[in-house]
């Protein structure tokens, strides 16, 4: 994964290492490693749950330096430093929308009746797609947080009882029968996934 991201934990074994700014987890996973601990340290995106790849190769100055090269502790401010201050004249043509033209395959009448939309087909794409954001906003959201607990599940609990009674709780919305099945799972692991589910019970 290449984009920025807010905060991580790092996990060896059942037991939390680090948990923080990205920048701040590397440093205690080099630290770690430095110092005897096993090479099968996992690292996750907090939002989503996903694997985060670092190079900890060489010295803590090299693992930093890589670590900025990659984009994942990429500084906020970077892509409005990037954006047009507006003093400059503006040439002839649309606006910049940040706009990315991509390819789509539709059946002839769904061309057609696009074609016959005000502004176009790339108009009335744009307007049916912030009109279906807008509406499955929510129910959005709560796949992405079920999707977020479910990989750090097959992650990190696949061995620990009732495994797979969270995961039909977690998929069923039902909060009271998942908490009770991790009631016994390693602290450190139990207290990550109540944190990550939180949104996933909403």
């Amino acid at each position: 994964m290449n984009d920025s991201m807010n905060t991580c934990t790092a996990f060896a074994g059942h037991t939390c290492i680090a948990t923080g700014e990205i920048q701040q987890v590397a440093r205690h996973v080099k630290q770690a490693l430095d110092q005897g601990a096993p090479n099968s340290i996992l690292i996750f995106d907090d939002a989503t749950s996903e694997p985060v790849e670092i190079d900890f190769r060489g010295t803590p100055a090299d693992v930093m330096a890589r670590l900025e090269q990659s984009g994942l502790c990429a500084p906020a401010q970077a892509a409005a430093e990037t954006e047009p201050t507006g003093t400059s004249p503006r040439g002839p043509g649309r606006p910049k929308l940040g706009v990315v033209a991509r390819e789509i395959t539709l059946l002839p009448r769904h061309w057609d009746w696009l074609n016959s939309q005000p502004g176009g087909a790339s108009v009335a794409l744009r307007k049916l797609v912030e009109e279906a954001r807008r509406v499955h906003a929510n129910r959005d959201r709560l796949r992405k947080a079920q999707e977020s607990v479910y990989r750090f599940l097959s992650a990190m609990a696949g061995n620990l009882p009732g495994y797979e009674e969270a995961l039909r709780a977690l998929f069923a919305n039902n909060a009271d029968r998942f908490a009770e099945q991790i009631e016994t799972w390693p602290t450190d692991i139990r207290q990550h996934v109540r944190k990550i589910s939180v949104a996933a019970f909403a």
